[in-house]
């Protein structure tokens, strides 16, 4: 009964939001607080967990991931015949196994890399075999550089594109494992890696890179460990997942502390209709299955990842005639967040004022003068930066924190940080995508 009550409360505030783009900010607040409460595991009495309140609720998302609110909020991508799970994953197996022979053969941009790559990764890429990049299917750039010895998964690694660059980048003493449910996917990542490994990056044996049959929702059965891996990886991948909190979980649940979620995925400005996210070819070009970018955020919140940051974002062309007159006045966008798994406690739900400030040593491949952490916080070479809690939680306790030094502690707290309007978030400046993280 209290189940049933609760997404019932749930989704009368998932409707009340929807409604009425002129209403009050206090309202709409008021309304995404209502929808966070019923979706955490302990609620809150406010809307501003202030400094010392604890960790944000995290809820066992996979547990819940069945449920009709999971469905309204496009947590859930209905198959288009009206099966279940199974029937997704072949649907989407099928596209890209079959359907798809090349990337000319897409319909969207959505699955398509902008050209704008940092300079290394322009030059790993030109030893990546041929083959391995004619059948990438990926829709931004997420594989941070200054990467060295880390342990690398790849959520739907597919070809194994970024997982080439990865090897590249991570060196001879990190580790990259990808991650596909396609078996022809697979064979293309498998053909090339040990050649890959020892004749174009030199490395004495081919261990560091490998590829394992599985889906994303279910890690543990492909064998990746708790605690396991420092940084993941995913491009355009899980928009096609039936089950996206179970693929917040599993990435939450195989991150060490300190270790980041860093990928490139499709989301939209609304939410969209059944009829469209059960649409096979919509589906299969990323843009069925992508989550209203509120809700997504929403999810991330609720399976632990608080604070979301958005690095970089673009809209994405619908070139198909067909398609765009289905799709009407929806927008769709590639964004690539930042999601970082730090000790609970440590992220809180508002930027909040300690004080602190960051220096920047400069010492990130490929970064020398300055280094962006998401799309409103560029930090120059030995310039003090002041930071939120957050923030200087996020450069100083994780993969990143050999490359920053943080002064201050939270001894002493100020108030709420003011980090200033996302230019991504607000669509201006900085990028066109409505997404910001939530430090803004």
């Amino acid at each position: 009964m209290a189940a049933a009550a609760a997404l019932a409360s749930s989704s009368a505030a998932v409707a009340t939001f929807g409604r009425g783009a002129n209403r009050p900010a206090s309202s709409v607040r008021r309304d995404v607080a209502s929808i966070r409460s019923t979706t955490s595991s302990t609620s809150s009495s406010s809307s501003r967990r202030g400094p010392g309140a604890g960790p944000v609720p995290v809820v066992r998302a996979a547990a819940k991931s069945s449920s009709a609110l999971d469905e309204l909020l496009g947590a859930k991508i209905i198959a288009p015949n009206g099966g279940g799970d199974a029937e997704v994953r072949d649907s989407v197996t099928k596209y890209y196994g079959e359907t798809l022979q090349t990337s000319d053969d897409l319909k969207t941009s959505a699955c398509c890399t902008p050209n704008l790559l940092p300079k290394k990764i322009k030059s790993i890429l030109a030893s990546v075999p041929d083959e391995v990049k004619a059948k990438y299917y990926g829709c931004g750039s997420p594989t941070p550089l200054g990467i060295d010895g880390l342990r690398v998964l790849d959520l739907g690694s597919g070809s194994g594109r970024d997982c080439y660059v990865a090897a590249a980048l991570v060196g001879e003493s990190g580790s990259v494992i990808g991650i596909d449910m396609t078996d022809a996917q697979l064979d293309v990542a498998r053909r090339h890696a040990e050649t890959y490994c020892v004749d174009a990056l030199g490395y004495a044996a081919p261990g560091n890179m490998e590829f394992r049959k599985g889906t994303i929702e279910d890690l543990r059965a492909a064998n990746v460990e708790d605690n396991s891996v420092d940084l993941i990886i995913s491009n355009c991948v899980i928009n096609l997942s039936p089950d996206k909190p179970a693929v917040l979980s599993e990435a939450m649940r195989a991150l060490a502390d300190g270790g980041e979620f860093y990928f490139s995925d499709v989301y939209c400005d609304r939410r969209l209709p059944e009829d469209l996210r059960s649409h096979e070819i919509l589906l299969g070009e990323c843009l069925g299955g992508a989550m209203y970018v509120e809700d997504f955020k929403r999810l991330c919140v609720a399976t632990g990842f608080a604070d979301p940051r958005v690095l970089e974002g673009h809209e994405i062309e619908i070139k198909d005639e067909a398609l765009a007159a289905l799709l009407g006045e929806a927008k769709f966008y590639s964004i690539t967040y930042r999601l970082f798994k730090l000790p609970p406690g440590r992220l809180e739900s508002l930027c909040e004022d300690y004080g602190q400030y960051a220096l920047y040593k400069g010492t990130i491949d490929g970064h020398p003068n300055a280094y962006s952490l998401d799309d409103h916080h560029r930090i120059e070479k030995n310039k003090p930066f002041l930071v939120c809690g957050n923030t200087a939680s996020m450069l100083g306790e994780t993969w990143l924190g050999k490359h920053f030094e943080i002064v201050g502690n939270r001894d002493v707290h100020y108030g709420l940080f003011d980090c200033g309007p996302s230019p991504v978030a607000g669509g201006g400046g900085g990028g066109d995508a409505p997404a910001g993280g939530a430090c803004c």
